[in-house]
C-alpha cells in the first residue's frame, strides 16, 4: 500500500551554470542578472545593461572562474545541495527536494516531482538557504516560488521559513565550522558577507526612514531590522563571536562581490585585504556566513583571489574557512528550522 504523505520540504539555493562553457555561463548570467530584484533598474535599461554590456564581457571571464572550481560532480553549489538533500532525508520523515532560483533543477521541477510522487501532499515548506534577508536573495527566491506555485495550480499549499540569521541552531552550526580554525590559531577573523547595493537596503526598509538614515541604525531598535540585510549580518557576527569567546579586536566584518559602480555596503573585502597587512594583521582567517554551501564566491573569489590580494599586500598566513556544507550540526539545524 502506498504511503500517504502530507508534508514535504524544498531546499532552495542560488544555482549555477549547467557547465563551464561560455554559452552555458552566458545563459545563466542572463537569467540571474535579468532578475529585477538583483539589478533593480527598469526592464529596458536592465536588458541593455545585462545583455548588451555585462554578459558579453563577463561570460568568458566567469566561465574561466567556474572552471577553476568545477568538480567531477559539476557545480560545487549544486552538488553540495544534492548531498544535503541526501543526508537530510536520513534524519527527517518527510520528502526532501531541491530547487535553484536560477538554472537547474528549477522550482517547477521540484513541485512537479513532489506532486507526481505524493498525490496526497497538502503542505510544502520552502527553506531558502539564505540566512539573511535581502531582496536579491531571500526575497526573490520566495516570490519566485510563490509565482511558480500559483501558475502551476498545485493542490498543496506552501509556506516559507524566515531568515535564520539569529537562530540558535544556525549560530551553533556556524560557530562549530569556525571553532577548529580559531582554537588552533586565534588569528584575526574576517567575516566576509556578500555585499548588496545600498539602495536595496533603503528599498527593504519597512519604515522608510531608518536604514542608513539614522545614526548607528543597525544598533538602534527598529521594525526595519526584520528585513535589513546589514543589521542581520552584524547580529550573526555578534552571536557567533560571543559563542566562541572571540575578543572584539580579533575580528572584523567586510562585504564582497560588488558588481557595478553604485554605492554598495562597505568596507569592501578586497579593500580590507589590501589594508590589513599594513595595519599589522598578517595572519588572517576568513569565513563567509552569507553562504551555507561553498560556491564560486567562496571557493574562487575568497579562497583564491582574495588570498592572492592579501599575500601581495604583505600578508603572511591566510586560511579560508569552508561553508557548513554537509556538516552534521548544520543538517540538524535544517531539521529544526523546517520543524518550526
Amino acid at each position: 500500500m502506498k504511503q500517504v504523505v502530507k508534508k514535504a520540504v524544498i531546499l532552495m539555493n542560488l544555482g549555477s551554470p549547467d557547465s563551464t562553457s561560455v554559452s552555458d555561463v552566458r545563459k545563466y548570467l542572463n537569467e540571474f542578472l535579468m532578475d529585477g530584484r538583483v539589478i533593480d533598474s527598469p526592464y529596458i535599461l536592465r536588458a541593455i545593461l545585462v545583455k548588451g554590456i555585462i554578459t558579453p564581457f563577463r561570460a568568458s571571464k566567469s566561465a574561466e572562474a567556474y572552471s577553476s572550481i568545477w568538480t567531477k560532480d559539476g557545480s560545487p553549489l549544486v552538488h553540495i545541495t544534492r548531498q544535503v538533500k541526501g543526508e537530510l532525508s536520513k534524519i527527517v520523515e518527510i520528502p526532501v527536494e531541491i530547487a535553484m532560483r536560477y538554472g537547474s533543477p528549477d522550482m517547477q521541477s521540484a513541485y512537479d516531482e513532489l506532486s507526481k510522487n505524493y498525490p496526497d501532499l497538502e503542505e510544502v515548506t520552502l527553506l531558502p538557504l539564505y540566512p539573511h534577508y535581502a531582496m536579491s536573495s531571500y526575497e526573490t527566491a520566495v516570490v519566485h516560488a510563490q509565482d511558480v506555485h500559483k501558475k502551476g495550480n498545485y493542490k498543496f499549499r506552501i509556506g516559507s521559513v524566515a531568515p535564520f540569521y539569529n537562530h540558535p541552531a544556525y549560530i551553533a552550526a556556524l560557530a562549530e565550522s569556525i571553532k577548529p580554525y580559531w582554537e588552533s590559531n586565534k588569528a584575526h577573523l574576517l567575516f566576509s558577507y556578500h555585499s548588496i547595493p545600498e539602495r536595496h537596503i533603503h528599498k527593504s526598509d519597512t519604515t522608510g526612514n531608518h536604514c542608513l538614515k539614522v545614526a548607528d541604525c543597525c544598533n538602534v531598535a527598529s521594525p526595519a531590522h526584520s528585513t535589513c540585510y546589514k543589521h542581520q549580518c552584524l547580529v550573526t557576527t555578534k552571536l557567533v563571536t560571543e559563542k566562541l569567546g572571540i575578543p572584539k579586536d580579533k575580528y572584523s566584518v567586510a562585504f564582497q562581490s560588488k558588481l557595478g559602480r553604485s554605492a554598495w555596503l562597505t568596507p569592501a573585502t578586497t579593500a580590507r585585504m589590501e589594508q590589513m597587512p599594513g595595519e599589522g594583521i598578517k595572519d588572517l582567517m576568513v569565513v563567509c556566513p552569507s553562504f551555507v554551501s561553498d560556491c564560486l564566491e567562496t571557493l574562487e573569489e575568497v579562497a583564491i583571489r582574495e588570498k592572492e590580494n592579501f599575500m601581495a599586500a604583505g600578508g603572511e598566513k591566510y586560511a579560508f574557512i569552508p561553508c557548513m556544507n554537509i556538516q552534521r550540526s548544520w543538517l540538524e539545524a535544517i531539521k529544526e528550522l523546517i520543524g518550526e
